[in-house]
């Protein structure tokens, strides 16, 4: 496999690491320029919101994405990720738990209120964390997200997952 220009991905890059704690707050993104790919989505064509405060675990994952043929869209924490979806909900949010300020969990209850009220579209909420233990998983779903993605994570499992809630585009061989 190789990032579209001859370079391969190491198996490193392939691997979001899991020490979410020891990750030290970003600046916030700037709601000026709101995508990270640089373009908006076409109509119709899938748009991921990537909630995740460890610079090392966006770039990995935004990377991930990119490869896929995604578009997407960077908030630092639940509380980014809350006004992003107000200015443009997204096809899909992966969101990590453990955030400074407002946490994945607190987000992802906030974002099906707002759902609730008819303020936002549905979308597929898929929690993105170091944590497996099975009450992790529960309150991931009591939160309402739609699914458990665990850290570490390779390229394949993700692709996997995304693939059951967005038409994703082909793989170049």
């Amino acid at each position: 496999m190789d990032r579209n220009d001859g370079h391969p991905i190491s198996e490193t890059t392939l691997v979001l690491m899991t020490s979410d704690a020891s990750a030290k707050p970003s600046p916030p993104s700037s709601m000026t320029d709101p995508t990270v790919s640089g373009q908006r989505p076409a109509p119709g064509e899938p748009f991921v919101l990537l909630v995740e405060d460890n610079p090392i675990n966006q770039v990995v994952a935004l990377e991930f994405l990119a490869l896929m043929g995604l578009k997407t869209q960077l908030a630092r924490n639940g509380q980014e990720a809350l006004d992003l979806c107000e200015h443009a909900a997204p096809s899909l949010v992966l969101m990590d738990i453990q955030m400074p300020g407002m946490d994945g969990l607190e987000c992802a209850r906030r974002l099906r209120e707002q759902q609730a009220q008819g303020r936002l579209p549905r979308f597929p909420i898929l929690a993105l964390t170091a944590h497996a233990l099975d009450s992790d998983v529960a309150d991931s779903l009591k939160a309402g997200m739609d699914e458990h993605l665990t850290k570490p994570l390779d390229f394949l499992t993700l692709r996997r997952r995304l693939a059951r809630w967005l038409d994703l585009p082909q793989l170049n061989d």
